[in-house]
């Protein structure tokens, strides 16, 4: 169910039922979500959520290097339970891995489980994930690591066309990855960078122009609403898609193929990337991008725009609130 204003909430499903942590009432500082998070650039969305959540009766604990001994301690001693748990930290931070334990002990639920994010990392394991549902992507070699084989048999490159795309499976933000590859030694010399990860070999796609924009889209999922953007490959600038767009050029498919994505992965927040071809298929390009980057457009220029921020806050403050009395 998507937020809308006016929406009586006994009508919204609810991720689970709140879970405490087995203590006496008074001694429990209990809260709805529990967000861990370090990068300094998550602030501005934070303090969106954190104001939402005050406004939606929604307690909302913040845990960052500065009181995550605190917090530890806190539920140590019982005091402190919670919810739901939503992880931006643990991934650049280990110390924040007792916290996730806690989570997992207290039956909290997890918005994006590490166990079904870490799955959706790989993209080699996401590509046959996607085909396996019949969803299109680019034509893909999937090749080992150079560990695992050191002396790679030569693969027939001709299906992938013209110049191809080399990326690792693991990572992100282009890190390692060769957008113009012709040959067999480029392939060779661009899976040294990440010797122990396997390498995918991609077809280009060219996208179709609509109203003279290339047909490539950046769509966010967030717990049952999804949200189409253009995308722009080069200065990485979202532009949401409007009403009147999506009708004219019948971008309906946007929708359906991100919730499928959202079925496949289990993830409760993330991004992909769709192209229209010159066949007019509607090709998943980037597969699952998570964690997703959540700065503002309003202050870095490829950032989310706010409307479609807002729009996040909403669902998951909606999502995690306390249910009506009754109910």
């Amino acid at each position: 169910m998507i937020w809308q204003p006016g929406n009586d909430r006994l009508q919204l499903p609810r991720l689970e039922a709140d879970v405490g942590i087995g203590v006496e009432e008074e001694r429990l500082e209990y809260h709805h979500l529990c967000l861990a998070w370090n990068w300094k650039y998550d602030a501005s969305f934070v303090a969106l959520l954190a104001q939402a959540c005050r406004e939606g009766s929604v307690n909302l604990l913040q845990v960052t290097p500065d009181n995550l001994a605190e917090v530890l301690a806190g539920l140590e001693r019982g005091e402190i339970g919670f919810g739901h748990y939503w992880d931006r930290a643990t991934d650049a931070d280990p110390a924040f891995l007792p916290l996730a334990g806690w989570a997992e002990r207290i039956q909290a639920r997890l918005v994006n489980p590490n166990a079904k994010a870490s799955l959706t990392w790989d993209k080699a394991a996401m590509h046959l994930a996607l085909l396996w549902t019949g969803l299109q992507t680019p034509h893909t070699l999937i090749i080992p690591s150079a560990l695992e084989s050191p002396e790679l048999p030569e693969p027939d490159l001709s299906p992938l066309g013209g110049p191809f795309i080399i990326k690792p499976a693991h990572g992100g933000g282009g890190d390692g990855v060769v957008m113009e590859a012709a040959t067999l030694a480029e392939v060779c010399a661009a899976r040294l960078a990440y010797p122990d990860d396997k390498y995918l070999l991609q077809a280009h796609i060219s996208p179709v122009a609509l109203d003279r924009r290339d047909a490539w889209f950046r769509v966010i999922y967030c717990l049952g609403d999804v949200l189409p953007c253009w995308w722009d490959t080069v200065s990485h600038l979202y532009l949401p898609v409007t009403p009147e767009e999506e009708t004219r050029h019948g971008l309906a498919p946007l929708r359906e193929i991100t919730a499928r994505i959202a079925e496949i992965s289990g993830l409760d927040l993330f991004s992909t990337e769709i192209a229209l071809s010159g066949s007019h298929q509607f090709v998943i390009v980037d597969y699952v991008n998570d964690p997703l980057d959540l700065r503002l457009q309003s202050e870095t220029a490829d950032g989310v725009p706010d409307d479609i921020i807002a729009r996040i806050v909403r669902q998951i403050v909606y999502h995690v609130g306390p249910m009506p009395a009754g109910c």
